[in-house]
Formats: structure tokens, C-alpha cells, sequence
């Protein structure tokens, strides 16, 4: 695995070693000895999520707050996203700066979002299926998160905002000035 740093000091991309031939391909997608020598930090998964979407639904931009925050390892199995993460570390040199990366199951990139992240994906193709590992469980009253158009952050998503499909619950969150300390 190769272990690919960002503007973002924690956030990796990681480039599996994928071996291919006349029947497909073979990787291996996690190894918990690797994966905590390439990022420098002991990380224990503890439950793993999956979700389908279609074209141009946006999820995000989420994340637990306090001693429920959560470290996501994320991957495309079917279709392609633009994946972004937001630092929202308080005392962090790069608040409130962001990192995009598209993942798809062709390209079978994973993207490593620490704690003290936001966290949402766009789907570019027809449908995806998003896979993800947490390293702590996910906690309803810890929930936070952050409009995934706020001028401050100003995320370039690639696709006509009207063409979104976003939940209502998303639509209703605030901007970084006002969201939910991380911490």
C-alpha cells in the first residue's frame, strides 16, 4: 500500500497494491499492521458502514463530536465519488481547509479521515456504493455537522449545485461559524 499525504495533516490517501490478471484483480483492502505503520498512529476499527446512492446525492458534511468522535477509512466498491474531508481541528494551522479526493471501484483508492474531520461524499456516476470503517461507535447525541456549501469553506464539488439531492436533515445544517465544537 501506498500511502499518499494531503494538505491536511492526518488525512491520507492510500493506493492498494492491486494485482490483475485475465480472471480480475486481488488486493488487499485493509491490514491493520500496514495501514497503522503507514498513517503513524495506532487506529482499532470498530464497526464498518455501507450505503447506495444515486447521481448527484451528497451526504455531508458529518461528524461526532467529544469522546465519540470518529476516524473514517473510506472506499468506493461500486461507482465514483468526490469524497472531502474538512478540518475542523479548533487550534488546527488548517481550520476549516479541505481535502477532495474521487474514489471509485475502478481506481479502488481509500481515503483515511481522522478525528476532528467533517466528512461527506458526492456521487458522480449513475449509482456507488460507499464503504467505510469507524474507529469508535457512532453516537446520535454526539452528531454534528456543517452545510456542505459554506462560503468560508467554499468546497469545489464539481456538479451544478441544483442537480443536488441532499436529505433534509443536511439541508438544515449550519455553517462552520456555527456548528458544534468538535472537542
Amino acid at each position: 500500500m501506498n500511502f499518499i499525504t494531503t494538505n491536511l495533516t492526518g488525512c491520507y490517501i492510500i493506493e492498494p497494491k492491486v494485482i490483475r490478471d485475465e480472471r480480475g484483480y486481488f488486493m488487499e483492502s485493509f491490514n491493520e499492521n500496514t495501514f497503522q505503520k503507514g498513517i503513524g498512529q495506532p487506529i482499532h476499527f470498530v464497526q464498518d458502514n455501507q450505503s447506495f446512492s444515486t447521481k448527484g446525492v451528497l451526504r455531508g458534511l458529518h461528524y461526532q463530536t467529544g469522546v465519540h468522535a470518529q476516524a473514517k477509512l473510506v472506499r468506493v466498491l461500486e461507482g465514483e465519488v468526490l469524497d472531502v474531508a474538512v478540518d475542523i481541528r479548533p487550534d488546527s494551522p488548517t481550520y476549516g481547509q479541505y481535502v477532495s479526493v474521487v474514489l471509485s471501484g475502478e481506481n479502488q483508492l481509500q481515503f483515511f479521515v481522522p478525528r476532528g474531520f467533517a466528512h461527506g461524499f458526492l456521487v458522480l456516476s449513475e449509482t456507488a456504493t460507499f464503504f467505510y470503517k469507524c474507529d469508535n461507535f457512532y453516537n446520535k447525541e454526539s452528531e454534528g455537522g456543517i452545510i456542505f456549501n459554506d462560503p468560508k469553506i467554499n468546497i469545489d464539488w464539481h456538479f451544478p449545485e441544483k442537480e443536488l439531492l441532499i436529505s433534509e436533515k443536511d439541508q438544515l445544517l449550519p455553517t462552520i461559524e456555527n456548528a458544534k465544537a468538535a472537542w
